[in-house]
């Protein structure tokens, strides 16, 4: 079933697998994909002599496996088969499992992973062809292999429809606790432990001591500025801590890039390895996974505070923080995410084959998302609050040739109109006549660009009225010793290649201040 190219890669990961694993396969001769589940696993576990398949016949049609440790269940179960982007989940589990893979969390964050009360039943429905799924089910799964109450199951969506169909999910990562929505979308480690400890609580650590970090230089966030702050900052033989969600950032969502000069082409989640994989050349202490809680920049010596109970505390912070997709704000949008209202129409347009979408955006993101759903979809029909579009003109000119994607421009997203269960439309209002009108639908994208990631600086330092942290001409705030780059700061175009010069400048004003005692 699996080419031998990817076998010989299969066999390379698993070389050094230490403990036995077996997949336990709830086998089901009922179920059309029994057999393909089957010669998948026996493909996959013919790569280490660690690994064996283990069959229990069963009378539902079912279509699952879970993951057992030296004959005693991990807490892990797969119901379909994790080919496409799952794949590499099924890998960094049984990896994981051996306490081996890059994405293991540090030390702090393991201990609040056991302190999290359960039973916590967990279930995450993914599309096999969602890029963002994959990361919800690795976290969810360490999650699970490090809290034996905790139990974690990717469902295809695909395998398992009725099961959608009757929790009416429309947005892929959807993940359930105990029977309860959890989260959807794109999420981190740090971010789906954080709604964990809300949702559940957390029992007291045997070693609760606060925790404090000394560093010369802090950049807050891991994406292109970040790392390039970083990268600058230690080839100065600085001591240098990045704190983050993730190494990428925003820049991880990005399915194609082609203007990063001198790489013709390559992807967000290529772009995210390469700075993870620069970082490392130098003695760059990396701390993921981490939500800022409070920042302290007054004075010589700054305090940031995150969750967990960890202190980074230097003399020069770097924010990077980068911005995060803007909602509408509008009516309804916040009760149907996920159930109508979609961010990402790589993940979540499958949902909306043959029917009729909006998406609110004339930016390039936007008549993006119009170009790729006007394949699927019966009719996407596009709103843009300005008078005219502001996407590249070719972008432009694709979306009109496309006779199923219509264009309104002046209109103004007032309200998502539901009936409880789902989006049955969207109300517009045309900002020349000031008429308001619905448009029955049944999904909407919204598309209208990024919002800084400021907030917990917003009280110390002066933003533009759209929250962007200002800067001068060297990446300096209105506060010594505190500098912004990239996305999150005041500078003008948001580009990748951007964000890494200007993460650079902020590291080298940093420096410079640094030697002349401003900081």
């Amino acid at each position: 079933m699996l080419d031998t190219t990817i076998l010989e890669q299969v066999r390379s990961v698993f070389r050094h697998l230490q403990a036995r694993y077996v997949f336990h396969v709830s086998h089901s001769p009922k179920h059309e994909k029994s057999r393909e589940l089957i010669d998948f696993l026996n493909d996959v576990a013919g790569c280490s002599d660690k690994l064996s398949c283990r069959l229990t016949e069963v009378d539902k049609p079912v279509l699952e496996f879970s993951l057992m440790k030296e004959e005693a269940e991990m807490g892990i179960r797969f119901r379909g088969i994790p080919g496409g982007h799952e794949f590499t989940s099924l890998l960094l589990a049984v990896l994981n499992a051996d306490g081996k893979g890059k994405n293991l969390p540090d030390e702090t964050i393991i201990r609040r992973i056991k302190a999290l009360k359960g039973p916590i039943g967990l279930k995450t429905y993914v599309s096999l062809t969602c890029t963002n799924c994959p990361d919800v089910v690795q976290a969810l799964n360490i999650i699970a292999l490090l809290n034996p109450d905790v139990t974690h199951e990717m469902v295809d969506g695909d395998v398992y429809q009725e099961e959608v169909n009757a929790l009416k999910i429309q947005a892929v990562p959807s993940v359930y606790a105990n029977g309860k929505p959890l989260h959807v979308g794109r999420g981190s480690l740090g971010q789906l432990l954080q709604k964990l400890e809300e949702a559940f609580g957390s029992l007291p650590q045997a070693d609760a001591t606060p925790v404090e970090r000394t560093f010369d230089v802090l950049v807050l966030g891991g994406g292109p500025a970040g790392a390039s702050a970083a990268i600058y900052s230690a080839r100065k033989g600085l001591r240098v801590a990045v704190v983050a969600g993730r190494i990428g950032g925003q820049v991880k969502e990005t399915v194609g890039i082609e203007n990063l000069i001198s790489v013709p082409q390559t992807t967000g989640a290529q772009l995210a390895d390469a700075l993870r994989n620069h970082i490392g050349h130098y003695p760059i202490e990396l701390f993921e996974d981490r939500q800022i809680e409070k920042a302290e920049l007054q004075g010589k010596t700054k305090r940031i505070s995150v969750t967990g109970g960890e202190t980074f505390i230097a003399p020069a912070v770097i924010i990077a923080t980068g911005a995060g997709w803007r909602k509408l704000n509008v009516e309804g949008e916040a009760e149907y995410i996920g159930r109508g209202v979609a961010f990402c129409p790589h993940c979540d347009g499958p949902f909306y084959q043959g029917k009729h979408v909006a998406v609110i955006g004339g930016g390039n993101s936007g008549i993006e998302a119009a170009i790729d759903l006007a394949g699927i979809c019966r009719k996407v029909t596009v709103f843009e609050f300005a008078d005219t579009l502001k996407a590249d003109q070719v972008l432009q000119t694709k979306a009109q040739s496309l006779l199923n994607v219509e264009i309104f421009t002046s209109s103004q997203t007032t309200k998502v109109v539901g009936n409880g269960e789902k989006v049955t439309a969207i109300r517009v209002k045309d900002r020349l006549t000031g008429e308001e009108r619905d448009f029955p639908l049944d999904g909407i994208f919204v598309q209208i660009g990024l919002s800084a990631n400021s907030l917990p600086f917003r009280d110390a330092l002066e933003t533009t009225p759209i929250g962007e942290i200002k800067i001068d001409a060297f990446c300096r705030t209105s506060l010594p010793g505190v500098y912004a780059a990239g996305d999150v700061s005041s500078v003008p175009y948001k580009q990748i290649v951007i964000a890494m010069g200007e993460g650079a400048k902020a590291a080298l004003s940093a420096f410079d201040d640094r030697i002349r005692g401003l900081c």
